[in-house]
């Protein structure tokens, strides 16, 4: 190839990529989407992020595995979205999405447990019990370390005035529970945190949000008075402590005389027992419990009411009565089988024919043969030989 040719093959590549850039230049290029910079802060359940200007619409959206998607729409175009309180133990995905006069814009941010899979405590439950008590309870994680430690702290429902466990309850040193003898500042909901620590490994944390009046077993009823007259025994008691204020349809009672006996609270706290006098000694007890959620409570003490002499001597004259069947029994018993006894040894002994008075005639032969014993029936027989003896004539 000459030189000539080399340099317009030369100038043709050149105006063929001349011609590439110029219809580069000429297309119209995006701007890249700003980011959000979205923040969440999972003490606050607080979702932030950089303010636009000209927002015209801004929507907050935190899909929850049990709970499903919660959203949110700002009037107010800020920049900031509180959401109620949820356990954030599985994990949860938030969302903003802010409408603009010239665009949409949409960022997501994925919140996740950080640890090790089966390290978090479980099996977490707590009870309130005499009003100002807590014990609270979990149990070591499945793949937890053997140096795992677990801490418990406590918030009120919008997660403010956190507190830790004052009174752990430890097993091989590891914190398994804890009891709180204060439980001033804490609402209805509370929220509960168990976290934990390890040396070589990262530990998940467990939450949980609960209603202390669910988990309230309220006290045994106290002041239990009995009054009996003649046919009849008025049972009352006192309304248990709760930390709430509390109706009497709030309650429901339960009453063991003999049987159980289920009583609603809107009955004044009191139940007629049927016991006409006179009246063996019988023995009450009471229990309560919340009329939606049945979880009673312990029993109070018994109190006791009646004679203990007539229940004495109830049982003597049951006594006595058993011991007289028993003894007629033997007696009907006794009787009977001399009846039969008798019936079947003793047969009745033939009358004797009276030839003057009888009217029949009746053949000796025939008489003989039914008083003759059969054969075989007499061992000895005897036979007697009678003779007529002539008188001698007198010598002359």
């Amino acid at each position: 190839m000459g030189p000539l040719k080399t340099v317009v093959l030369f100038s043709m590549l050149l105006d063929q990529a001349f011609l590439l850039t110029q219809e580069h230049q000429d297309l119209p290029t995006e701007e890249p989407v700003p980011s959000l910079n979205v923040k969440f802060d999972p003490r606050r359940m607080e979702l932030s992020w950089d303010c636009k200007e000209n927002a015209t619409y801004v929507e907050c959206v935190l899909i929850h595995k049990d709970e499903g998607p919660i959203c949110l729409k700002l009037k107010n175009k800020e920049c900031h979205c509180t959401f109620q309180n949820y356990p954030l133990h599985k994990g949860v995905t938030l969302t903003v999405k802010i409408n603009t006069s010239q665009k949409q814009i949409s960022e997501k941010l994925v919140y996740t447990n950080p640890g090790g899979e089966g390290t978090a405590a479980q099996n977490f439950s707590c009870f309130i019990y005499n009003v100002n008590f807590m014990n609270c309870t979990w149990a070591k994680g499945q793949a937890a370390p053997d140096d795992v430690q677990y801490f418990l702290y406590i918030q009120d429902s919008k997660r403010r005035g956190e507190r830790e466990c004052p009174h752990y309850v430890k097993d091989s040193g590891t914190h398994v529970g804890c009891h709180l003898k204060d439980l001033s500042g804490l609402s209805t909901y509370t929220y509960f945190l168990v976290n934990g620590t390890s040396q070589g490994t990262g530990i998940q944390f467990f939450d949980s949000i609960l209603s202390l009046k669910k988990i309230e077993r309220y006290s045994p009823p106290s002041n239990i008075t009995v009054h009996c007259n003649g046919s009849h025994c008025l049972i009352r008691w006192g309304k248990p402590r709760s930390r709430r204020p509390a109706s009497d349809r709030d309650f429901q009672y339960q009453l063991d005389i003999q049987r159980p006996i289920e009583v609603p609270g809107d009955s004044e706290n009191k139940y007629n027992f049927p016991s006409p006098e006179p009246r063996a000694k019988h023995t009450v007890k009471i229990r309560t419990a919340d009329a939606r959620d049945p979880q009673w409570s312990a029993w109070s003490q018994p109190v006791e009411f009646g004679s203990e002499e007539l229940e004495a001597s109830v049982a003597h004259v049951y006594v006595l009565v058993v011991l007289g069947t028993l003894v007629c029994a033997l007696i009907l018993v006794y009787l009977f089988k001399r009846f039969l006894w008798r019936h079947s040894f003793l047969q009745p002994v033939p009358g004797i024919k009276d030839k003057l008075n009888d009217n029949h005639q009746t053949d000796p032969q025939i008489m003989w043969e039914k008083l003759a014993p059969g054969a075989g029936k007499v061992d000895n027989e005897e036979i007697l030989t009678v003779e007529e003896v002539a008188e001698a004539p007198a010598s002359g």
